[in-house]
């Protein structure tokens, strides 16, 4: 077991996708020897330490980078319950240090071209470019305000690369007028009742449309889940579509589990040109609960506190997650779930601030 990390790594410590060069693999491997002892670095190439209380927080079966999911409990791990949930952990430890604050800042997902490479060449590069003698002077300094901005100058830029720009502020919508007749409401200050409803598991369509017909009249809007419990339904957006096409306000689930940032982007896209405003990010049930066989369990490509980033910048900035301008960009109303009673409501306090 780490020494640092109150977690058993089962998962291997990544490996790079190409051959990188001697010295990079020699740091590489020195990185490796030191951090894995010690925090259970699985060498993702983009070490969060600083962030998490000096918990690696890839010891997380999901690997999920941003808290708990809302099925973590002070017991243990709900995909592998053999461990702890480690973002408890991360979260124990934080307040115990006074370092809660720095779980608000939204951090960014993988990059899988720097996945299975050292983390210490990029903080290197950085100290070359802060100035090597103003970060030793700084970090020296007897004011801890100083100590503190000479470090952020440091890790930050390595943390937060310059196609995440992550931070822990609040970001208003870019607009004024309501989106959706759901948001309206809302912004209204009204009462506003929601239901959901299971799609298919076939392509009949017929109890669908029924049920959108039957609760219509009663609710603002209509919610379709996203193959809940990891089993395989009709998509959220079809049926989105069609309480559409039927005079409804559907809202859209979409599950990070089953999403690349590249597939999450294009389907919204999509969905939105058809008719839908209201999009609901999930981090969605975990393949543990899926029949077998079952997918893959081990890390997610993105969580749901990354996609709402995704789709925030999408729609507000008009920018995909690769820096290319979008003309026209999404005009939707992003949502997201709260679990305050997944395990202690101040540790899940900071997670639902965050989305």
């Amino acid at each position: 077991m780490p020494i640092f990390t109150p977690g058993r790594r089962w998962q291997p410590p990544f490996y790079p996708f190409k051959k990188e060069p001697f010295g990079a693999r020699l740091l590489a491997g020195i990185e490796k020897m030191v951090k894995g002892p010690l925090f259970g670095c699985r060498m993702c190439g983009n070490c969060l330490l600083q962030e998490t209380a000096f918990i690696c927080p890839m010891e997380c079966p999901k690997g999920i980078r941003n808290g708990p999911c809302g099925g973590s409990t002070e017991e243990h791990c709900y995909v592998d319950e053999t461990r702890p949930c480690i973002w408890y952990k991360i979260y124990d430890r934080a307040f115990k240090m006074g370092r809660e604050e720095y779980l608000l800042e939204v951090l960014p997902p993988l990059d899988w071209n720097k996945v299975g490479t050292e983390t210490w060449g990029d903080v290197i590069q950085q100290v070359r470019k802060v100035g090597t003698k103003k970060v030793v002077t700084g970090l020296l300094s007897k004011d801890p305000a100083q100590r503190a901005i000479v470090w952020d100058s440091v890790f930050k830029p390595v943390r937060q690369p310059d196609w995440w720009q992550g931070d822990a502020e609040y970001h208003p919508p870019m607009y004024t007028e309501p989106i959706s007749e759901l948001e309206r409401r809302l912004k209204a200050g009204e009462f506003v009742v929601t239901s959901e409803v299971a799609p298919p598991m076939t392509v009949s369509t017929g109890k669908l449309l029924s049920n959108i017909e039957l609760i219509k009249p009663y609710v603002a809007a209509i919610n379709f889940t996203d193959s809940p419990s990891a089993t395989p339904r009709m998509s959220s957006w079809a049926c989105s579509v069609m309480a559409v096409q039927a005079g409804a306000e559907p809202v859209m689930q979409i599950a990070a589990r089953d999403r690349t940032r590249v597939g999450l982007q294009a389907e919204v896209l999509g969905a939105n040109a058809l008719g839908v405003r209201n999009i609901l990010c999930l981090s969605g049930d975990s393949m543990r609960m899926a029949p077998d066989p079952r997918g893959r369990m081990d890390v997610v490509d993105i969580d749901s506190i990354q996609m709402i980033w995704i789709l925030r910048r999408m729609r507000d900035e008009g920018k995909y997650l690769d820096g290319r301008a979008i003309k026209f960009p999404p005009k939707i109303f992003i949502g997201a779930a709260a679990s305050p009673y997944a395990s202690e409501p101040r540790f899940q306090a900071i997670r639902e601030h965050k989305k």
